[in-house]
């Protein structure tokens, strides 16, 4: 009988418009994690008093 292969492939990155999502490095248990970077969508502006009446 054949034996599986123990190695993961790579997964290329994940590209959409706001999320990217990576493949980490297996650990020990061989478990392969993603890694998820958010990219903003909205910008945040200081808040300013408005003027009195």
């Amino acid at each position: 009988m054949s034996e599986q292969k123990q190695e993961k492939p790579r997964v290329p990155d994940g590209h959409t418009r706001f999320v990217i999502t990576k493949q980490k490095e297996p650990n020990d248990k061989g478990f392969v994690g993603y890694e998820t970077i958010w990219e903003p969508w909205q910008k945040e502006v200081e808040y300013t008093t408005p003027k009195k009446p």
